[in-house]
């Protein structure tokens, strides 16, 4: 019975740390996500082409290709997604910045972090490329 009793514990042990450093893993950062800024792009200076651009922030690196044609954004990318990708998201977020042809848009409700990590590659991707 004392065996059994020191497995429960040990595997009830086991679970409480396996629990803390998940959510540790996927809390950290979420603040200072939330709180970054993202410089609006000017593409009146870039020649068409593809631009290479990545956001190094643990499970919100990413990495994207944003093609411009025109003096404007065509298509967007990804090389190297996020750690948890949302597709419906990803989309919501590449559409918006296409439309308003701009870093500069509304955020979706519950992707913020993510949707901001996409805008700092697109940021990185275009602003100062010449």
């Amino acid at each position: 019975m004392k065996l059994f009793l020191k497995i429960v514990l040990l595997v009830f042990i086991v679970l409480v740390l396996a629990a803390g450093g998940g959510a540790f893993y996927l809390t950290r950062g979420l603040d200072s996500g939330a709180r970054l800024e993202v410089a609006a792009v000017n593409l009146s200076h870039l020649s068409d082409g593809t631009y290479n651009g990545e956001y190094k922030a643990g499970r919100w690196s990413n990495e994207l290709k944003v093609t411009v044609k025109d003096h404007k954004i065509a298509k967007i990318d990804i090389v190297k997604d996020v750690t948890f990708p949302k597709p419906e998201w990803t989309k919501q977020i590449f559409d918006r910045v296409i439309e308003k042809q701009n870093t500069d848009i509304d955020m979706i409700s519950g992707a913020t972090v993510t949707g901001k990590a996409y805008l700092k590659s697109i940021e990185d991707a275009l602003i100062l490329k010449k």
